[in-house]
């Protein structure tokens, strides 16, 4: 265990740290949800404003370290091929 007060306040803001990141984290994996939602529902504008929002969350997500900027862009990537693949 920690014995010095600075190691003892690394520990405290870790776990702050920690729940913070993981809040972002879920916040952004329910964003896509209702994106992966919209295009299996088959609902193109549906799915247009939900991938709309869902985008600047995803880049906050970067931003904030919490998400590397590769995936997000992987991700945003597939996504907007997959809608614009979708019917009209």
């Amino acid at each position: 265990m920690a014995n010095h007060a600075s190691a003892k306040k690394r520990i405290r803001q870790t776990k702050r740290r920690t729940n913070v990141n993981r809040a972002r984290r879920g916040a952004i994996r329910s964003e896509l949800r209702l994106v992966e939602e919209a295009i299996a529902s088959g609902d193109k504008s549906a799915a247009e404003s939900a991938f709309k929002v869902a985008q600047p969350a995803m880049m906050v997500g970067v931003n904030k370290g919490v998400v590397h900027k590769n995936t997000v862009a992987r991700k945003l990537s597939r996504l907007s091929k997959r809608i614009k693949a979708m019917a009209a």
